[in-house]
């Protein structure tokens, strides 16, 4: 059809402990929030990025879908965690013609897996006449075949698979528009995976994904007091459970073990990025927090404090125009955390 309305495509992020929709549309320097929604999973669904339960994950993509109105039968999601590789490597000056010829057999020496059981894609991100700076990023056919079929089996079809850190990096981008010499981290904190992108400007240079996330605040809270796991969640969530029990000052020694966990994790980050860069110029500014566990009550004060840099909740709709009359202002501000990824993946469907 020649003349016809434009297909949407929501962003779907599938996380381990719950299913994030968005959808946009507009132009990329004024977008709009047409839907959204987010639906909780059971525990033990998603283990380590891989859907164990397709049924399941599948049944939830349908009802976020329902709930929330969503359209759209294409989707743009996201992979994230230990089958993913993401690698900054610096080649001789060439063509991109050359680089398209040889970019196997420079992956081949970064990439731990076989070539022939991964998907993999290259950007070059800066050129000179003494280097070709490249990203590389490659995730084994398997996952990604894993998320196809819970999305297929949902009525959906998957038009891209992104990586998570960059669709956090590309909701980043529209909503704080940095200059060259800001350099920031993005710290994504899902349920059980910890995305780390330290960007200059619009330039990642440094990724990596940790495994510590919200989970292992409530695993703490949950072992040490003896309490199950709902109880454990809505304390650390600071939701009262009714029990006398609870010795409400031993809560927060746990709360700041797992946050130190979290901290070292950040500083062996940015210790390995500078043991390994030439780049002995970037300094980090500030620390932009997004997902699930970024809620938790004192976190980012906390995670300041340690180390010694500013952090704050990464706003995913700053530049995103959200009718209030259609959403509820209350509801997007306790969701918005969580939802930087999935719009970041919407953005590629606009």
């Amino acid at each position: 059809m020649l003349f016809g309305k434009k297909k949407s495509v929501a962003g779907l992020d599938i996380g381990s402990s719950s299913i994030k929709m968005v959808e946009l549309n507009g132009k990329a320097d004024n977008l709009n929030l047409v839907s959204l929604g987010i639906q909780n999973l059971p525990a033990d669904t998603i283990i380590d990025g891989q859907i164990m339960e397709l049924n399941t994950v599948s049944d939830a993509i349908q009802s976020v879908c329902n709930s929330s109105s969503v359209s759209s039968s294409s989707v743009v999601t996201g992979v994230s965690g230990h089958s993913v590789i993401i690698k900054n490597i610096v080649l001789p000056p060439m063509s991109a013609e050359e680089l398209e010829e040889s970019i196997d057999w420079h992956a081949e020496e970064h990439i731990p897996y076989d070539l022939a059981d991964v998907s993999l894609d290259y950007q070059i991100t800066a050129q000179s006449s003494d280097a070709t700076n490249v990203l590389i990023a490659a995730c084994k056919r398997e996952r990604i075949e894993n998320v196809r079929q819970a999305i297929q089996l949902a009525g959906k079809e998957p038009v891209v698979i992104d990586v998570d850190t960059f669709a956090l990096q590309n909701c980043y981008e529209l909503n704080y528009q940095p200059d060259d010499s800001t350099v920031v981290t993005l710290l994504n904190i899902g349920a059980s995976t910890m995305n780390v992108n330290i960007v200059k400007g619009t330039r990642s240079l440094f990724t990596r994904d940790i495994t510590v996330g919200g989970s292992q605040f409530t695993d703490a809270i949950q072992r040490n007091l003896g309490l199950s796991y709902q109880d454990a969640e809505a304390i650390k969530r600071g939701v009262p459970v009714g029990s006398d029990a609870v010795d409400e000052k031993a809560i927060e020694p746990l709360m700041n073990n797992v946050t130190e966990i979290v901290a070292m994790e950040i500083q062996k980050t940015f210790d390995f990025y500078r043991a390994t860069s030439e780049d002995n110029q970037t300094v980090v500014q500030k620390i932009l927090i997004s997902g699930g566990g970024s809620k938790l009550q004192g976190f980012a004060q906390d995670l300041s404090a340690r180390l010694e840099l500013p952090v704050e909740v990464l706003n995913p709709f700053r530049n995103i125009t959200v009718d209030n009359r259609k959403f509820d202002y209350e509801y997007i501000n306790d969701i918005m955390p969580e939802m930087a990824v999935a719009v970041g993946l919407a953005m590629r469907g606009v």
